[in-house]
Formats: C-alpha cells, structure tokens, sequence
C-alpha cells in the first residue's frame, strides 16, 4: 500500500500591518495575535508596522511589502467596517492584481456562527498583488483568531490538501530571486 506524500513544512516570510487612529503597539493586541500565530505555526516575522486608517498611509506601507522580494504574505488587521475612517478595503483593492473571493465569504459564514448577523458589516478581503498573498481582516482579535484559525493557518501550510496558496508563493519566490 503506497504512503501517503508527506509534505515539509515551509516557513513563509510574513508582514503585519495593523490599520488604526487608536492603537499603538503596547494596546495593538490584534497585530500580537497575529505575530504570536504565525510564529508558532513555523512561519517568519518579515515586519510588523501600525499605520493610521489613511488609504495613502495604509497604500504605501502595503506597497513596500508587495515590491519588497522576501515578503511573501501580508496580514492586515483593522479597518474593515463601515464607520467613516474605515478604509482599508478602498486602499487595498486597487492594488490587487487578483482577488480571492472566496476568504471574504468564508470569514463572513464562520463569523456569522459568533456574532450573527453584525458579519455583515465586515468587509475582509484577500488577494495577490504582485505575488504577494494579501489578507485583510476586522481589527477585533476574535476576528483575527477566526481568520486565522479557520482559514489563513490552514492555506499557508504546505502539506494541506487538496490545496494551498503555498506553492504559488514558493514558486513565484524562487522565480523571482533567480531573475
């Protein structure tokens, strides 16, 4: 009977980026969370920012990771909603070569099984921007833990089946440093 292919873990290149007009990092306990996580899930803390909920602040900083080689995935926490300041969405998108429809939906159906029908509400997005995989999240830390928890770990381990965005930023990655 053949064994089953097992596949090495592989320590991906992550940034944080926390979006708010009131946290700094000592009371930043969603970009913690996040940090926390990616790290004992084997992965490697690229860097960690705080920006302002300005679509420029928050375009820019994003912008450097994207052109930045060794980043490889971006977590963005915080600025989701629909309150007045809440533009992460307006920054993000436009600096979307392709969108990942699907983390949206998915967040919003685990989310639901939490806090109802306030899911609504939450605008959370991901995408690839020049190679780079891009996930936007609510700033709450529950809202981070059920991302987390309930779909990014999962599609950054390299041995989850039947698929992962792993191999597509492996790949892009070594492309890219032999270019």
């Amino acid at each position: 009977m053949p064994q089953p292919s097992v596949t090495e873990p592989i320590a991906l290149q992550i940034a944080v980026l926390t979006v708010s007009d009131s946290r700094n990092e000592q009371t930043d306990t969603s970009g913690a969370y996040l940090v926390e996580a990616l790290i004992q899930s084997g992965h490697q803390l690229a860097e960690r920012a705080l920006v302002r909920d300005d679509i420029y602040q928050i375009r820019a900083r994003l912008s450097a990771w994207i052109a930045d080689q060794r980043v490889q995935v971006v977590l963005v926490t915080g600025g989701t909603g629909f309150s007045g300041r809440d533009s992460t969405p307006e920054a993000v998108a436009p600096l979307l070569d392709k969108q990942v429809e699907g983390f949206g939906e998915l967040f919003r159906q685990l989310s639901y099984q939490e806090i109802g029908t306030s899911t609504l509400q939450s605008r959370a997005l991901a995408g690839l921007a020049n190679r780079t995989l891009i996930f936007c999240m609510p700033g709450s830390t529950d809202a981070c833990k059920t991302a987390w928890q309930g779909i990014i770990r999962e599609q950054l381990d390299a041995g989850h089946k039947p698929c992962n965005f792993v191999g597509h930023l492996q790949q892009s990655k070594d492309c890219q440093s032999r270019g």
